[in-house]
């Protein structure tokens, strides 16, 4: 083989990689990468995640990555204060209002349920389960439509976080993503009552025109 031969199959292999590498970037920028949704990208994610760490470890950022659960994210990498200047924050940090907390709080307390009771990996709700068991945490209304409207508002919040899919042909009906379980941890989940009857609290101050904005 020529050198000039050699020289073609390195530059087209390295071109290979990087057109694989791409894709799974674009992917984990966009969001939250779930095995089910994006199998094929995934499985390129896995075998290129190494080159994926030393990519995003420039721009500040760091793969998490649950192969058990099936999703990985990028998230903005601690900085390390003899670094020198902080590097600008990639991944926003988000403020939510207190009905989306109280929803995020309430699916992985069902989510911990669920697995706890074995059966179906997946846990898959209703629009009306999911309000009822919001109902007690909100302001009594005769009105079903519009508590269920205000619901809708929440939810929506919550599927546009991926921490719940709606179900493709099966209207008012939502997976809940174990990404979840991420985000609101074992301790987090052990001091649940008392994070609940602080949202009580909140809920009974602040009356219904509080409740609304998510």
């Amino acid at each position: 083989m020529s050198e000039t031969d050699h020289s073609s199959r390195e530059q087209d292999g390295y071109g290979r990689t990087d057109a694989r590498l791409s894709p799974v970037l674009i992917a984990l920028f966009r969001g939250v990468l779930h095995a089910d949704a994006a199998p094929r990208i995934w499985q390129e994610m896995l075998e290129l995640q190494g080159r994926v760490r030393d990519y995003v470890a420039v721009l500040g950022l760091e793969l998490i990555l649950d192969e058990a659960e099936g999703y990985g994210y990028l998230r903005q990498r601690p900085q390390d204060p003899d670094e020198g200047d902080e590097l600008p924050r990639l991944v926003a940090r988000r403020q939510l209002s207190y009905p989306v907390s109280l929803l995020l709080a309430l699916l992985r307390k069902k989510l911990a349920e669920h697995d706890a009771a074995g059966g179906d990996a997946r846990l898959v709700l209703t629009r009306e389960e999911i309000a009822e068991q919001m109902r007690v945490f909100l302001p009594d209304t005769a009105n079903e439509a519009k508590l269920l409207d205000r619901m809708e508002a929440h939810i929506n919040k919550v599927v546009e976080l991926g921490m719940l899919r709606r179900m493709r042909g099966q209207e008012h009906r939502y997976e809940v993503r174990r990404i979840l379980k991420a985000f609101v941890d074992a301790q987090w989940l052990g001091d649940f009552d008392e994070r609940l009857r602080s949202y009580h609290a909140y809920i009974e101050g602040n009356g219904p025109d509080d409740t609304g904005g998510a």
